[in-house]
């Protein structure tokens, strides 16, 4: 956090930013990253959290961060095996056949496969939480609450937005993951809604052999969903899963408003028969109607490329700061919308919009609402996983398919036209009213009776260097004029003190009138930077 702090001002309390490089972005990203394994579940569950927020860490951290989707350090069996015991009674009564060794690893559990039935031929999965973790995370969480107004006081006031968001976010997360009983209800009721969809399929849960700390599910076996050579050698078109797996989310989060909502690709399997399998679903999450409605929304402008109502919907739903540079925005979701169609995106523009907002990088206007984080989270690993499948994959299109065929387009555009038409009866009831205020303001401006109250605004703090430069100016001024008058008096030690201030004051004059200096950014997670990356390797 000193680090962090020296990169906003370079002393600390005063001084300009001072410029990192992506080299030291990512040294620092990778010693938090071993840190936060050597803190154990409740801070590798954090860092996966943080690996999904570009509102709160730079680029180079996410891309450290991701690690943790799926390189977590199982636990000793014997711990598992106490945990399997208290709560469900003897393995070997319970369980036809237990392999020992997980087959995945959480951070707050593990999932070991087995076979039920008499006969042993029904095989399932086994989530057990891991021994101890409750106490441990609760433990955790305090020292996070604790530290949060410390962290806070580092940052700007977007990033304290987000990281109050986070808090609270992951304290609520956590807790729900670790609930199994509410991870087997959300799975069932998932289930339900996709029970006639043919492109996927959801496990059963095991009831008879589940409890608040072991979840038991069929077993359903595939091929890992990034494991493209696997999945060509089995004939399976991955721009077919691409786009299944794109439209299965929409329909979780417009239709249904329940949605599995950790879709790394340690929790997605594709079948032989082409069908995606759903693991884990400690993460998922509720869409309520209105934030349905600004979604399809959201994504109707983009099908229409109407970059004004995109910020628009951005602001309503609290994504978009309404202060935010509306011409800089329009440049960056211009490209975003680019690179999701997996066009190529000419570099020197890229450069250009960067030049654009790397002065106010720390104050960049996005942030996410608790309401929000969950979906966007989906949205961005989802985009991931099918861009890894097919690096041509086309995101909007699919989605403007997928709103067309459900006739969510056209209902947007009903629901503009009625909200325009609201808006011109009201232009017009102002307007009837507008006369006789107007006529009133007169009578007034004519008495002279009329006052106007002006307030300034100043975001970059104009006033705050003039006075400085003023007072910074005045103090030189003085300092020179003692030192002049201590040296005629034969004052010498006196006028070198005089001297000695008249040089700090003065730097810090000339520092003031300094540009400051941005932290240089450097375009990535493009799909050209993606296509070179894989070209280098």
């Amino acid at each position: 956090m000193i680090a962090y702090a020296r990169d906003r001002r370079r002393f600390l309390l005063f001084g300009g930013r001072r410029q990192v490089d992506p080299e030291t972005h990512r040294y620092r990203a990778n010693v938090l990253l071993e840190s936060l394994l050597d803190l154990g579940p409740t801070f590798i569950k954090l860092g996966q959290l943080l690996s999904t927020r570009p509102d709160v860490l730079p680029p180079a951290y996410i891309d450290v961060l991701s690690s943790l989707q799926d390189d977590v350090p199982p636990a000793e069996w014997d711990g598992a095996k106490e945990v399997l015991e208290d709560e469900l009674g003897p393995v070997d009564d319970r369980f036809v056949s237990f392999d020992t060794d997980p087959i995945s690893g959480a951070s707050l559990g593990q999932v070991y496969r087995a076979r039920i039935d008499d006969d042993g031929t029904r095989e399932v999965a086994v989530k057990i939480r891991r021994p101890g973790v409750e106490e441990l995370v609760r433990a955790d969480l305090r020292v996070i609450h604790w530290s949060l107004p410390i962290l806070l006081y580092f940052v700007d006031d977007a990033r304290a937005f987000s990281l109050e968001n986070l808090a609270d976010e992951f304290s609520k997360t956590i807790r729900e993951e670790m609930d199994y009983e509410r991870e087997a209800e959300m799975l069932q009721e998932i289930k339900s809604n996709l029970a006639v969809d043919d492109r996927c399929v959801v496990p059963d849960v095991i009831e008879s052999h589940s409890s608040p700390r072991v979840l038991t599910m069929e077993y359903i076996g595939g091929t890992k969903i990034n494991d493209v050579e696997e999945l060509d050698r089995r004939g399976i078109d991955r721009g077919e899963i691409a786009e299944n797996l794109q439209r299965v989310y929409m329909q979780m989060i417009i239709d249904d408003g329940v949605f599995h909502a950790d879709p790394h690709p340690g929790n997605l399997a594709v079948t032989d028969d082409g069908r995606i399998v759903f693991y884990d679903f400690g993460m998922s999450g509720r869409v309520d109607e209105y934030l349905q409605e600004k979604i399809v929304d959201f994504y109707a402008a983009v099908a229409n490329q109407d970059i004004e109502s995109i910020l628009d919907v951005l602001i309503e739903i609290g994504t978009l700061s309404p202060d935010a540079d509306r011409a800089v925005m329009t440049d960056v979701i211009e490209l975003a919308i680019q690179d999701a169609r997996g066009e190529d995106i000419e570099q020197y523009r890229v450069h250009q919009v960067i030049g654009r907002v790397e002065d106010s990088i720390y104050e960049f206007p996005l942030r996410l609402p608790k309401n929000l984080a969950l979906v966007l989270r989906v949205a961005t690993v989802v985009e991931g996983v099918c861009v890894t499948l097919d690096q041509d994959y086309d995101f909007i299109a699919t989605a403007t398919d997928y709103l067309i065929e459900q006739g969510y387009r056209e209902e947007s555009i009903r629901r503009y036209i009625r909200e325009s038409g609201e808006q011109i009866l009201q232009s017009a009831d102002s307007l009837t009213r507008i006369a006789p205020k107007t006529e009133r303001a007169l009578d007034r401006l004519e008495r002279d009776d009329l006052s106007v109250r002006v307030g300034v605004e100043d975001s970059q703090n104009v006033f705050e260097n003039l006075a400085k430069r003023l007072i910074y100016g005045m103090l030189l001024t003085m300092s020179l004029f003692s030192m002049g008058v201590l040296y005629a008096l034969e004052a010498p030690e006196a006028s070198l003190v005089a001297a000695a201030f008249s040089v700090v004051v003065g730097i810090q004059l000339y520092r003031s009138f300094r540009r400051v200096r941005a932290i240089r950014a450097r375009p990535q997670f493009t799909r050209q930077s993606l296509r070179q990356r894989r070209g280098d390797e």
